[in-house]
């Protein structure tokens, strides 16, 4: 669905905000999970991906610069919400770090593309690529089916802690939502009404159900 008028710009900046904090943050907490990783090769791995977050960092807040924007200031509503996901979702294990990004990110990038249909075309692009799939997938699905095949409990735990993830996210994005008028108004700008809420809830659903069961886990 495509925006009937030119979204108010404090939406922009408010999405444009939430996602390069994000993405900062998702750096931070990649490059420390990594540490946990059983095989160096493994942490290059992951602290090669987390690298790559810091590339869409730079991106998004040279684009809040252009709009006038200060990017600080910018991320600055954002920071106790997500801060809070990470701190209650701090994983404690190799396999519940592989899922926790691919799980939550997987989350935040359906939501956040979900929104971008509902901006202006420079600002879609953006999003786009800065949640475009970095490689972390792929190697989080070899890496946990790996670990449900040399311990076949592990997947029973890793889908507690997947379903805890999504509660988590949940909770989180409802709250940004209530403090944030503008990017609430977006939102149901694009969708239109409850019944269009709903429909965005099942299709993001929809596409983590597809991806719990890439991954050897059930929803």
């Amino acid at each position: 669905m495509q925006p009937t008028s030119q979204p108010d710009r404090a939406a922009i900046v408010d999405l444009l905000g939430v996602l390069a904090y994000g993405e900062l943050s998702a750096f931070d907490r990649m490059a420390a999970d990594a540490r946990m990783a059983p095989t160096t090769a493994l942490r290059a791995a992951l602290s090669e991906v987390a690298a790559l977050e810091m590339g869409h960092y730079r991106k998004l807040v040279s684009r809040l610069a252009e709009l006038g924007a200060d990017p600080q200031q910018a991320m600055a509503p954002f920071v106790e919400a997500v801060e809070t996901f990470h701190r209650r979702t701090e994983p404690r294990s190799w396999g519940e770090a592989l899922v926790k990004a691919y799980v939550g990110d997987g989350l935040a990038a359906d939501f956040y593309l979900e929104i971008a249909q509902y901006v202006d075309e420079s600002t879609r692009q953006l999003v786009t690529e800065a949640l475009a799939d970095s490689g972390n997938a792929e190697f989080a699905i070899r890496e946990v089916r790996a670990l449900i095949a040399a311990d076949p409990t592990a997947a029973s735990r890793l889908s507690l802690w997947a379903r805890r993830l999504v509660g988590e996210a949940i909770t989180q994005a409802q709250r940004v939502a209530a403090d944030r008028d503008a990017l609430t108004t977006l939102i149901m700008g694009g969708v239109g009404d409850l019944t269009g809420i709903g429909l965005l809830t099942d299709r993001i659903m929809g596409k983590h159900t597809q991806r719990m069961a890439a991954i050897g886990l059930s929803n």
